[in-house]
């Protein structure tokens, strides 16, 4: 049996804005994942003008920054009446900031249960699920990253899914789905692809024929060891085993075409040790069908 941890991720939910639709679908997300949680919502919008300060080329006008604060303004008073439409039993905060987006968002990360993002944007936050930014929030974040991909809404009833490679960081991301499940009351499913690689260029059609079995069973160990501590934990939640030989990233990519939430650690067992973010996150990232959840290691200065 594995050694089941609790995800311990205190405080509100926080959620990056920028006045795009797809923002507001994050609002909506995030509302919802307060509600279940019975937490607060923080809503965060970025003023554009990071190289307006010390460092940058230009110093702001007072006019223009009255413009800017003004405009930040309208786009949280919109964030806020979407999110207490949503949900009104929630407590919602809302502030803008003028420093840059992925330093303020991975700040606020520090005491936040989860920080969450629409899938694309515009103005400040426009990058952060575009490019190099996105790699930089979900690498650096202290708490679990989410990325509202996709509509945002999902069927009923709609399974989690996570990517389980029995890593320790993989046991992080299944507590965090776990919990999902349990608190949306929904079955949950475990994917453990077990081979990054094509397997006949790995082995002879003799040897495959050989050694295959015994690594599947051992890889179907695993996933056994790796659950098991936490269908104890959670014995409500229904959990369908998905043993594959395929790459993560492309199984958990078909889920996600019919998944609820797919939740993954940001690195996996295999790869180049000193990656902060790994293929299969990215891929999930950039993407997924549905909401994605990525979990980084754990911090203790919370």
């Amino acid at each position: 049996m594995s050694h089941v941890h609790e995800p311990h991720w205190p405080g509100p939910v926080v959620v990056g804005i920028d006045g795009s639709e797809s923002a507001l679908r994050a609002v909506r997300w995030a509302a919802a994942e307060a509600r279940r949680h019975r937490v607060g919502l923080r809503i965060l919008h970025a003023i554009g003008v990071p190289d307006f300060f010390p460092g940058g080329a230009v110093s702001p006008s007072t006019e223009l920054f009255h413009l800017l604060e003004n405009d930040s303004s309208t786009v949280l008073s919109e964030a806020e009446r979407v999110a207490v439409e949503a949900e009104p039993a929630i407590d919602v905060t809302a502030k803008s900031t003028t420093d840059p987006p992925v330093i303020a968002l991975i700040e606020a990360s520090r005491a936040s249960r989860c920080v969450v993002l629409g899938g694309s944007g515009r103005g400040a936050f426009a990058g952060l699920l575009l490019g190099s930014t996105t790699v930089t929030l979900a690498a650096h974040a202290h708490c679990p990253v989410v990325a509202v991909r996709g509509t945002g809404e999902q069927e009923p009833g709609a399974p989690i899914v996570v990517g389980v490679d029995g890593s320790d960081l993989s046991d992080q991301a299944l507590g965090c789905a776990f919990e999902q499940a349990a608190f949306r009351q929904v079955r949950l499913v475990a994917v453990h692809a077990y081979t990054d690689a094509d397997a006949k260029q790995v082995f002879s059609e003799a040897r495959m024929a050989h050694d295959w079995e015994p690594l599947s069973e051992a890889e179907a160990r695993v996933l056994a060891e790796r659950l098991a501590g936490w269908s104890e934990r959670y014995p409500d939640v229904t959990v369908d085993r998905d043993l594959v030989q395929a790459k993560p990233r492309q199984r958990l990519l078909e889920w996600s075409e019919r998944a609820s939430l797919v939740v993954a650690g940001s690195r996996g067992r295999g790869g180049f040790s000193g990656l902060l973010l790994g293929s299969t996150s990215q891929a999930l990232l950039h993407h997924a069908e549905c909401p994605v959840m990525i979990v980084r290691p754990e911090h203790k200065n919370h």
